[in-house]
C-alpha cells in the first residue's frame, strides 16, 4: 500500500483525487503554483509544495519541479489527473527512472494511443471498428485530393498530434481541400510540434459515444458501459450523460465487450476511454484517452464504482475490485460543464467568487474546487465545477438537473449557467435526441454563437 501520492494537478481533479486516497488512508501531497497558493486542494491535501510561477509551462508542466516536489515530500507515487502531463509518456519514463509509480497505463501505450495514426491502425488489428480513411499520414495536397476522391467528400483533415478540436477541417469538396489541409497543418504544428495530418471520412449525423474501460496490467479488463458526449461546441464536451440514450443493451455489451478484449489483449493497466462516432448503429473508433475522464462521475454513479480508488489500487498491483458480471448499470447520471465563461462568446471569465453555494439533495453531486472569496486565476482552463445527477431513469435525472441548477449560487462571476438552463427547455435535449452538430447548430440560432 502506499503511504504517500503526489497529486500533479490542480483544481476540482486534485481534489477528487485526494478525497479517494483519504478514504483509503493515504496521504497525499499537492503541487501548487503561486497563483494557486490559496486553491482548495492545497487546503485539502497533507502537504503542499510550491513549483513555479503562474505560467504552467513552469509549474504544473514542469516535471523536473514535481519530481523535486516527490522527493522533498517522499511521495512514493504520482496521480496526473487529466490534463497537464496526464498522456506525456516522457513524464511516465522519468516516474519511473526515479523508482516513482505512476498512477495509469505505461509509457508505451501513452505513446502508441498520443499518435492518432498509431493508435488507429492497433485497434484495428485488435478488432475495434475505425472509420475509413488514409492508412497513415497524408504529406501532399495531391496525395489528399486524391484520398478525398476515393474516400469520398466530406472528409475531416485531422493533426495526427491533435486533440481538443485543434488541427481538425472539414473538406465538403476537392475545392475546400487545399485550405483544409494547408490549415491542419499549419495548427498541428504550431500546436503541437507536428505537421503530420490523416483523413477520415466526414460523418454528417453522428453521436459522440466513448466506451469507459479498465484493465489491471495482467490480461484482465472489463468495460463500464458508454458515455454519450455528443453535446458538444467547437469539439469541447459540455453536456455528458450515461447510459447513452441512443444505444441499445445489446449494442453496449457488442462494442463493450470489443473495448475490453482490445486493452486486455495489450495488458492495459488503469483506467482509459475508447471514443468512437456512432452513426446507423454503427461503431467508428476516433481515438483513446489514456487517462481518467473529465466526464468519469456519470458512469462512477450508475455503477457505483469509485475509478480514482481503483487507479490506485491497480497501480499498487491489487487486482480489480470488480468483475464484468458485477457491473450493472442503475438508472441514468448527467454531467454538466460549469465554466467561468461569459456568454453568448463564452470568453473566459476569470474573477473573485462573492458566493458560492453547491446544491445538494438526493442524487446531486458536485465536484468544485470553488469557496466563498476564492480569486478564479486568468491563467489555466475555464472549468470551475461539474455538476452531476442521477436518478432511477433519465426523466428523473433531467429533473433532478433542473432543480439542482436552480440551487447553484455562483457570484461574482460570469457562468454557462443559463446555457443550461436553455437547453433542458429544449424538445431534442429533453428527448435525448442530438447529434454532436446540434449544439453548435442551436447557439449559432440562439446565442449567435457558432
Amino acid at each position: 500500500m502506499f503511504n504517500k501520492i503526489l497529486v500533479a494537478n490542480r483544481g476540482e481533479i486534485a481534489l477528487r483525487v485526494i478525497r479517494a486516497a483519504r478514504e483509503m488512508g493515504i496521504q497525499t501531497v499537492a503541487v501548487h503554483s503561486t497563483a494557486d497558493s490559496d486553491a482548495m486542494h492545497v487546503r485539502m491535501a497533507d502537504e503542499s509544495v510550491c513549483i513555479g510561477p503562474p505560467s504552467a509551462t513552469q509549474s504544473y508542466l514542469s516535471i523536473p519541479a514535481i519530481i523535486a516536489a516527490c522527493e522533498i515530500t517522499g511521495a512514493e507515487a504520482i496521480h496526473p489527473g487529466y490534463g497537464f502531463l496526464s498522456e506525456n509518456a516522457n513524464f511516465v519514463q522519468v516516474i519511473e527512472d526515479h523508482g516513482l509509480t505512476f498512477i495509469g497505463p505505461t509509457a508505451e501505450h501513452i505513446r502508441v494511443m498520443g499518435d492518432k495514426i498509431t493508435a488507429k491502425d492497433t485497434m484495428k488489428k485488435l478488432g475495434v471498428p475505425c472509420v475509413p480513411g488514409s492508412e497513415g499520414g497524408v504529406p501532399t495536397l495531391e496525395e489528399a485530393k486524391r484520398l478525398g476522391e476515393a474516400i469520398g467528400y466530406p472528409v475531416i483533415i485531422k493533426a495526427t498530434a491533435g486533440g481538443g478540436g485543434k488541427g481538425m477541417k472539414v473538406a465538403q469538396s476537392s475545392e475546400d481541400m487545399e485550405k483544409a489541409f494547408r490549415t491542419a497543418r499549419a495548427e498541428g504544428k504550431s500546436n503541437f510540434g507536428n505537421d503530420e495530418v490523416y483523413i477520415e471520412k466526414y460523418l454528417t449525423t453522428p453521436r459522440h459515444i466513448e466506451i469507459q474501460v479498465f484493465g489491471d496490467g495482467k490480461g484482465n479488463a472489463v468495460h463500464l458501459g458508454e458515455r454519450d458526449c455528443s453535446l458538444q461546441r467547437r469539439h469541447q464536451k459540455v453536456f455528458e450523460e450515461a447510459p447513452g440514450p441512443a444505444i441499445s443493451a445489446e449494442e453496449r455489451a457488442r462494442i463493450g465487450k470489443v473495448c475490453a478484449d482490445a486493452i486486455a489483449n495489450i495488458n492495459y493497466i488503469g483506467a482509459g476511454t475508447i471514443e468512437f462516432l456512432y452513426e446507423n448503429g454503427e461503431f467508428y473508433f476516433i481515438e483513446m484517452n489514456t487517462r481518467l475522464q473529465v466526464e468519469h462521475p456519470v458512469t462512477e454513479a450508475i455503477f457505483g464504482v469509485d475509478l480514482v480508488r481503483e487507479q490506485i489500487r491497480v497501480a499498487e498491483g491489487l487486482p480489480m475490485s470488480f468483475t464484468q458480471d458485477e457491473l450493472t448499470i442503475n438508472g441514468h447520471a448527467i454531467e454538466v460543464r460549469i465554466n467561468a465563461e461569459k456568454l453568448p462568446n463564452f470568453a473566459p471569465c476569470p474573477g473573485r467568487i462573492t458566493q458560492y453555494h453547491a446544491p445538494g439533495g438526493l442524487g446531486v453531486r458536485m465536484d468544485s474546487a470553488l469557496y466563498d472569496g476564492y480569486s478564479i486565476p486568468p491563467y489555466y482552463d475555464s472549468l470551475i465545477g461539474k455538476l452531476i445527477v442521477h436518478g432511477r431513469d433519465r426523466p428523473e435525472a433531467m429533473a433532478r438537473l433542473g432543480r439542482a441548477l436552480g440551487e447553484l449560487i455562483v457570484d461574482g462571476v460570469e457562468t454557462t449557467v443559463p446555457l443550461f438552463h436553455a437547453l433542458l427547455a429544449e424538445a431534442d435535449v429533453q428527448s435525448g435526441d442530438y447529434n454532436i452538430h446540434w449544439l453548435e447548430h442551436w447557439l449559432e440560432t440562439n446565442l449567435g454563437d457558432a
